[in-house]
């Protein structure tokens, strides 16, 4: 297939290099700060958020910050993409083991299970010790304030963002990146660090983002559509999809159109309640989450990455046995 162009990595590179970067997130975890391209995409954003979005106080330019945010936000994913496309130019001489190799390579940044789930297992040791101490920790994950949290809510914290942060770490990059490849991957996880960074209905580290982080959270909510209903459902399969009904109900509970719809599952599926204060509260009638609902939880979005694992397995053996 030819892109613009450029000559895209069939099927077979595609899958290998999916196995290549779960390995590697399996082993190694992630890159070294100064080598992580999120981290340069995180300085970038941080030092164009300087420039379109207000001081907190400031008369707001609702038009001025909104379109400074936009192109801010452009001209990143622009930028992103070309030195994706640029790598997949250089690569494509290559033998297609080389080429799994060094895309698979370069594609583990855009995802991260091993440390979404070794954060989660964190909070949990953290509660083992004292309640401040889980406190501490899951304010790693969450932006809220953590100081007057009870330990099930920070438990609940804690699973919540281990679901949200399977299809946005996970399943959204590995999701455009069979659709765009690498520069499909590489605009989600800029478009997710943006919305992260940016995405806020009002005021953030002495900044006002009420105008200028709107497009980079509509851009989010937009690439994540999808990808958060197929990690629902990635979710539910080992009920065999039993309680879907009430995963599109609880879905509908939270502010975000897309996180409801893994957490909702990971709720409906383990039997337990996800609550944000004075936020959400999904599947209500289940009972508070205890410290093995945490070890279930970990394993239920495992086995997940696991299926994905699987799925990319399935495609490059159909890929091999395919040709002459």
């Amino acid at each position: 297939m030819d892109f613009a162009g450029l000559p895209t990595p069939d099927a077979a590179v595609l899958a290998g290099a999916v196995l290549v970067a779960l390995a590697l997130d399996r082993l190694f975890g992630e890159p070294p700060v100064r080598l992580h391209p999120v981290v340069a995409m995180g300085h970038f954003l941080g030092a164009v958020g300087r420039w379109v979005s207000r001081a907190a106080g400031a008369p707001a330019r609702p038009m001025v910050e909104f379109w400074g945010g936009a192109l801010g936000w452009c001209a990143g994913a622009v930028l992103v993409v070309a030195l994706a496309f640029a790598a997949g130019w250089a690569m494509q001489d290559l033998q297609p083991l080389w080429q799994a190799l060094l895309l698979g390579a370069l594609l583990k940044p855009m995802l991260s299970w091993r440390m979404l789930r070794d954060e989660v297992r964190a909070v949990e040791a953290a509660l083992a010790e004292s309640l401040a101490a889980g406190r501490q920790r899951v304010g790693w994950l969450v932006s809220r304030d953590v100081t007057s949290l009870s330990e099930t809510q920070v438990r609940e914290a804690a699973v919540s963002t281990l679901a949200e942060n399977l299809n946005d770490s996970v399943v959204a990059p590995l999701f455009w990146f069979a659709v765009a490849g690498l520069p499909g991957a590489a605009l989600y996880r800029f478009a997710n660090t943006a919305d992260a960074m940016w995405g806020y209905r009002g005021e953030r580290g002495g900044r006002d983002w009420t105008w200028a982080g709107k497009w980079a959270a509509r851009v989010d909510d937009a690439l994540s559509w999808l990808p958060a209903r197929l990690t629902a459902l990635l979710i539910a399969l080992p009920a065999m999809g039993r309680g879907w009904s009430a995963v599109a109900a609880n879905a509908g509970l939270t502010p975000s159109p897309n996180g409801g719809w893994p957490m909702g599952a990971l709720a409906v599926g383990l039997g337990i309640r996800l609550a944000k204060p004075d936020v959400y509260e999904l599947n209500g009638q289940g009972r508070a989450p205890l410290a093995t609902d945490t070890a279930r939880a970990l394993r239920r979005c495992g086995q997940v990455v696991a299926v994905l694992a699987l799925l990319a397995g399935g495609v490059l053996a159909l890929s091999l046995g395919g040709q002459p």
